[in-house]
């Protein structure tokens, strides 16, 4: 009879203390979940019913900033983490031609709905299969694996070029040509 009454109580303040844990990790991580769209349990109703609160990311999705690319220093974009983006000559406004390794080491901006700062060109994000891929002027984003905040090494690896605020737009009725620009960079990654 002591053993089940130690079972009971021990039950129960593992219980209590998970819903305890459980409101508290709500209360300080609402304000994170609910940014992007996910249900945050409310602690202030009884009913720990779901509460979803959408508000806007407070750094945009891309934005611009100063970095050397090839020795030189220019504006260019940037994502929300202040990696670079690039861009793919071989793409089409309509059509990523990144997929495969290639996709691995480029990985595209991925963005349901995305805002900028700095710039004027039009953001808009297409459905691709990874989600909804960010677009610039027309030209699909991506960030090279082996960039860091504000450090620059994909200039022309595999082709790709860093995105920059004066980018050209490409419309979806531009024609591709199959001879992309040549690499200036001899980093091994020929894809």
């Amino acid at each position: 009879m002591q053993n089940q009454r130690k079972a009971i109580f021990g039950g129960a303040i593992a219980l209590t203390s998970f819903f305890a844990v459980g409101a508290g990790a709500a209360a300080s991580t609402a304000g994170a979940t609910a940014a992007y769209g996910s249900p945050a349990v409310h602690p202030s109703t009884s009913t720990m019913k779901p509460v979803i609160r959408l508000q806007a990311a407070k750094t945009p999705t891309v934005h611009t900033a100063t970095a050397t690319v090839n020795g030189k220093t220019e504006t260019i974009l940037v994502d929300a983490q202040g990696l670079p983006l690039y861009y793919y000559p071989s793409d089409t406004a309509k059509k990523s031609r990144v997929s495969g390794e290639l996709a691995r080491l480029w990985p595209p901006l991925l963005s349901a709905h995305p805002t900028a700062s700095g710039t004027q060109g039009k953001l808009t994000a297409l459905k691709v299969a990874a989600g909804r891929q960010v677009t610039y002027k027309g030209h699909f984003l991506y960030t090279f694996i082996e960039d860091s905040s504000g450090h620059v090494t994909g200039q022309g690896v595999s082709n790709f070029s860093v995105a920059t605020p004066g980018l050209k737009t490409i419309s979806s009725t531009a024609k591709v040509t199959s001879k992309a620009p040549a690499s200036s960079s001899s980093s091994g990654y020929g894809y």
